[in-house]
């Protein structure tokens, strides 16, 4: 089967005795290896089925004895497969199986019977492109195995990626496959590559891997959730710990533009709003969108009135759904159909609430809200959608939209990401993601999502719960995580490891422009920092710290003295005058060979200005006009920082641990007050810069 789509395979012979395989050897010329194979048998190795490095006839009729003898019953009918000795000291292992959640996916990993202790592996969902199957070879974390390895040629990737579309396309053209495994794929001395184990699972019926119809909400209906013209609090209560008060609150303390009314059983007043009994006494036509606190039991007959009334979204916060058993699960399902058919968007249930500062919204049952900016969050999670805004806040780089999804029920993660990236608030969306229950169409809306604009997503439960295929070594390393990662990879998605790394990711989107290349030059005044900045970028691997040009270097020898390195980091080492960094920052920033420049060392001048502040001689001693020309220093520095950014194309990023030790120092409150981020150390800011280019590289912005 695999031959027929072109994997390199030695020649090979089958035999039913011992002097059927003398025969075999004699025409494949020696050494030849000898396996025992049946169809119940599926690793030979674990079993002592093969035999290797036979030089001659009594060695193959030997070895063909043994293995004879050591069949069980179990096994069947048995054979002996004859084939060339391929030596080599590299091994590999190329394999497919059908995840349960992403459908056909390809691994490539470093192989061998140590496959399984070195979990080096990568994978990608079905079909791919040459240019995935390239990005996997890239992707193994050892890849000084695939240049000259002790005297022996560096593996020809072109083969290898040869092989990658050849097990790729006998996964996707034949449905009935399970999984495959090539192991070992052996690397020859020269380079070249040859597969000399496989194993083949075979169901009964075909696979079939499309992704589950839904019922895609429309932009008018995402408009009247995140843009409405009024809003009605379902539920207003007068008692301010209750939701139906928190939430009625915070629309008001937001100022959302738009029409208010709250519903109340009693008919209270709540927050000065006259509140009505229920949602037919309210004028038809004038509100959007219903925040929901009512009980469960209560909300399909809200859903028939919100409809009479010409509301088309409602967020649901109650609880009590699929959250809550099998019951909860059928009244969940229940209010999809209702929805549906009255052309009412359900949002939620069980969700915190949603955020849309174009329209100064906060219906949220918590804090905070964010200042304005363009980050559009979904989570799955309600308490990280809080979090992304307290990040927001602290670094003052705002949200434009957030959702809490909730239950999900009718909305997923991935339909607010579709509709996030063709919106014109939004420049880049941030996403939390936890149980993945529809695969394909995860693909899909990543894919839609990434063509447009950005995406950042962490991802929760990372961990080794994926499904196995008990014969398979691909499905034994199928971690799903892996698998997950391999889907982001394909579908330019930027995939973070913390919840900070997925902010300060989201929040470089929204405030750098992309790079057109690799190059970084750190500019620092601060020696160690510069250090650790570039070990960051080395060890990620993404990025790559430009070996500066004689020319570039000659011109920053005209501002610095000659002790400062000469090197990538271009460490000042304390030989600033008043215009030095300004000045090398735009020599720099510049040079063609230069697509993004790192600087460290802001604040310093500014720090020293606040403890003789602090001070008992303050202001006396000069002290005053030295404190006001250091903070004027570092307000400059930042300004320089960003007018190059603007006027070059290329993101500049200012770090500091002052960003959050003193955020009110003048240079990171300077840098925050441009626009952009001031990221709290040199190796955050440089993992920051390398999700950009990626994404840039993934979109051909980027060589």
């Amino acid at each position: 089967m695999l031959a027929a789509y072109g994997l390199p395979l030695p020649a090979e012979k089958s035999a039913a005795s011992t002097e059927e395989a003398s025969s075999a050897a004699n025409q494949l010329g020696y050494p030849v290896v000898l396996k025992l194979c049946g169809d119940t048998i599926a690793h030979k190795t674990e079993r002592g089925l093969v035999r290797l490095r036979l030089s001659n006839p009594d060695d193959v009729a030997t070895a063909a004895t043994e293995l004879f003898s050591a069949a069980t019953p179990e096994d069947g009918a048995v054979s002996l497969l004859i084939a060339p000795m391929v030596s080599g000291t590299r091994e590999l292992i190329v394999g497919a199986l059908r995840d349960p959640v992403f459908g056909a996916t390809l691994m490539l990993g470093v192989g061998g019977v140590m496959a399984e202790v070195l979990e080096d592996v990568v994978f990608r969902p079905l079909p791919i492109t040459e240019d995935d199957a390239r990005s996997m070879v890239g992707s193994l974390r050892l890849q000084k195995l695939l240049q000259e390895f002790r005297g022996e040629k560096a593996v020809s990737i072109d083969e290898l990626v040869d092989a990658l579309m050849a097990v790729g396309r006998c996964m996707v053209e034949n449905q009935r496959i399970v999984s495959v495994d090539v192991n070992p794929m052996i690397v020859q001395p020269n380079g070249s590559i040859v597969a000399v184990d496989a194993l083949i699972e075979i169901s009964d019926e075909a696979a079939v891997e499309t992704a589950s119809p839904r019922s895609r909400a429309s932009d008018a209906h995402f408009s009247a959730l995140f843009d409405p013209r009024g809003v009605v609090v379902a539920g207003a209560s007068s008692h301010p710990g209750k939701f139906g008060f928190v939430s009625l609150h915070n629309i008001l303390a937001s100022g959302y533009r738009g029409e208010v009314a709250a519903t109340n059983l009693s008919g209270e007043s709540v927050l000065d709003i006259a509140t009505v009994k229920s949602i037919d006494d309210l004028e038809a036509g004038k509100f959007d969108l219903a925040f929901v606190c009512t009980p469960a039991s209560t909300n399909q007959n809200l859903i028939k009135a919100c409809a009479s009334k010409g509301i088309k979204a409602a967020f649901i916060t109650s609880a009590g759904y699929g959250e809550a058993g099998e019951e909860g699960k059928r009244e969940e399902d229940a209010l999809v159909e209702l929805g549906k058919e009255l052309g009412v968007l359900i949002a939620g249930p069980n969700g915190q609430g949603v955020v849309s500062t174009p329209s100064s919204l906060c219906a949220q049952i918590v804090a905070p809200y964010p200042p304005a900016g363009e980050i559009a969050v979904a989570s799955q999670s309600g308490n990280f959608v809080s979090s992304f805004q307290n990040f927001a806040r602290q670094h003052h780089v705002g949200i434009s939209r957030a959702v809490s999804a909730g239950n999900a029920a009718a909305v997923s993660v991935i339909d607010y990401l579709r509709w996030y990236s063709t919106d014109d608030a939004t420049k880049v969306s941030l996403a939390y993601l936890e149980g993945i229950t529809d695969g394909a169409d995860l693909i899909l809306g990543f894919g839609e999502a990434t063509a447009r604009k950005p995406l950042v997503v962490v991802k929760g439960g990372a961990t080794d719960s994926g499904a196995r295929a008990a014969a398979s070594h691909t499905g034994a390393l199928a971690a799903n995580d892996r698998i997950f990662d391999g889907v982001c990879a394909k579908t330019g998605v930027s995939r973070a490891v913390t919840v900070e790394e997925a902010f300060e990711a989201a929040a470089t989107f929204a405030t750098q422009p992309l790079p057109i290349g690799p190059n970084v030059v750190v500019l620092t005044t601060v020696g160690g920092w510069g250090v650790a900045t570039a070990d960051q970028i080395s060890r990620d691997g993404v990025l790559t710290l430009l070996d500066l040009p004689e020319d570039l270097l000659s011109d920053i020898d005209s501002k610095l003295p000659p002790r400062w390195s000469r090197n990538n980091p271009v460490d000042c080492a304390g030989g600033e005058t008043r215009d030095t960094i300004p000045d090398v920052m735009e020599i720099v920033a510049r040079h063609p060979q230069v697509h993004a420049v790192i600087y460290l060392g802001i604040g310093i001048q500014s720090n020293q200005a606040r403890l003789m502040r602090e001070g008992a001689f303050y202001p006396g001693f000069g002290m005053d006009r030295i404190v006001s020309y250091h903070e004027k220093q570092d307000q400059r520095f930042a300004e320089a920082a960003h007018e190059l950014s603007v006027a070059t194309g290329k993101p500049i990023l200012t770090a500091t641990e002052l960003a959050t030790a003193d955020p009110n120092n003048a240079g990171p409150a300077t840098v925050r007050a441009t626009g952009r981020m001031c990221y709290p150390s040199g190796n955050r800011a440089a993992t920051a810069l390398a999700h950009l280019y990626r994404y840039a590289k993934y979109r051909g912005i980027a060589t």
